[in-house]
C-alpha cells in the first residue's frame, strides 16, 4: 500500500491496490474458478449438440446412414470435429465461447498478448479432445493457484472474469 499524508490534518491516507503477482499475472480474484467454468462448458455442450443436430444429423437421417456415436464412425467423427471447431473458432476470434460470454469469462494469455493460432489449436483442439475423453482432468483447475486447467498450464493461459479486465487500466 502506498501512504500519503493530507496537509490539513497530517493523517495518513492509504490507497488500496490489489496485490499483483511477480510474473505479471493478475490478482487472485480475476481467475475464474471451477464451477463457473463448468457451467459455461455445459452451455457450450448444449450449443455444440444443437449445431450437430442441425447440420449433421439431418444429412445422416435423410441418407439413412448409420448414426453411430463412436469416434471411429463417420457420424461420431463429424460430431467431434464440429465440437472441436466450435471451441477453436470461438476462442481464436472472440477469446470466449457462447458459454463463457454468458458467464462473463474469457481466455487470456498470461504473456499479455493475443492468443495465437498455435495456442488455440493446441489448447482448444488437442487438449479439449483429451479432456473430453478423460473427464477427470477438468477438475485440475479447482486445485491450482491461478485456477488453471491442464490446457492452461501447458499453454500459459488462464480463464478470467471479463469484468475485472474492463476495470484494469493496465490490461490491453
Amino acid at each position: 500500500m502506498e501512504q500519503e499524508t493530507l496537509h490539513q490534518t497530517e493523517r495518513p491516507v492509504f490507497k488500496y491496490e490489489p496485490p499483483k503477482e511477480a510474473q505479471g499475472g493478475f490478482p487472485t480474484q480475476y481467475y475464474a474458478g471451477f464451477w463457473i467454468r463448468f457451467m459455461a462448458y455445459l452451455v457450450d455442450l448444449l450449443v455444440t449438440t444443437a449445431i450437430s443436430g442441425i447440420l449433421i444429423s439431418p444429412v445422416f437421417r435423410l441418407a439413412d446412414w448409420n448414426m453411430d456415436g463412436s469416434f471411429f464412425a463417420m457420424y461420431g467423427a463429424l460430431v467431434m470435429l464440429t465440437f472441436l471447431a466450435y471451441f477453436i473458432v470461438m476462442t481464436k476470434f472472440w477469446s470466449q465461447t457462447l458459454g463463457k460470454m454468458i458467464f462473463g469469462i474469457r481466455v487470456v494469455s498470461l504473456k499479455k498478448e493475443a492468443l495465437t493460432w498455435g495456442t488455440v489449436l493446441f489448447r482448444e483442439g488437442a487438449l479439449r479432445f483429451v479432456t473430453s475423453v478423460v473427464w477427470g482432468l477438468y477438475v485440475v483447475c479447482a486445485f491450482t493457484p491461478k485456477k488453471q486447467g491442464i490446457a492452461d498450464l501447458l499453454e500459459n493461459t488462464a480463464v478470467v472474469h471479463e469484468g475485472y479486465l474492463k476495470l484494469d487500466k493496465e490490461w490491453h
